[in-house]
């Protein structure tokens, strides 16, 4: 009130102009940070599928597992790699059945399995543990004898 008794009113206009801009960005950046986490973990599971493929494969193609092991490990840092991951933790493990000992006889199966995991993006460290990472794995199957040649053909 003044000192007439009358009721000052502020003007109110402009004033809902400036409350959606910020309700916007109150919303928008956590909807922006949860698209951008979904994209890259997205890109991890790519990325760890066609390792697990592509190392499968390598280790089936190989002469012995000495060497087996040593081409899945490359094929699957090269996959990883062609999906922009490069810098990105990975373990390759191989088991075969029913000959644990040596997979490249009789009729293997190939298990390859790739472990890894993505940092989700626009985080810093939470309370000193480290960046915010989402795990990622894949196993790809492959039975020894189908890449395997043989001399049927040429008798």
């Amino acid at each position: 009130m003044t000192a007439r008794g009358r009721t000052v009113r502020r003007d109110q206009r402009g004033s809902a102009l400036v409350e959606m801009v910020w309700l916007s960005i109150i919303l928008l950046l956590p909807l922006l940070w949860i698209v951008l986490s979904v994209f890259e973990v997205q890109r991890g599971s790519f990325g760890v599928s066609g390792a697990a493929r592509a190392a499968a494969r390598a280790y089936a193609l190989a002469p012995n597992d000495l060497a087996g092991e040593q081409r899945a490990a490359a094929v699957a840092r090269q996959a990883m790699a062609d999906q922009g991951l490069r810098d990105v933790p990975i373990r390759v493990s191989v088991t075969c059945s029913p000959y644990p000992r040596n997979c490249h006889s009789g009729t293997s199966v190939i298990t390859v399995r790739i472990d890894s995991a993505v940092t989700l993006p626009l985080l810093p460290d939470v309370l000193g543990s480290g960046a915010p990472t989402f795990r990622l794995d894949a196993a790809h199957t492959v039975p020894i004898g189908r890449y395997q040649e043989t001399d049927r053909g040429q008798q």
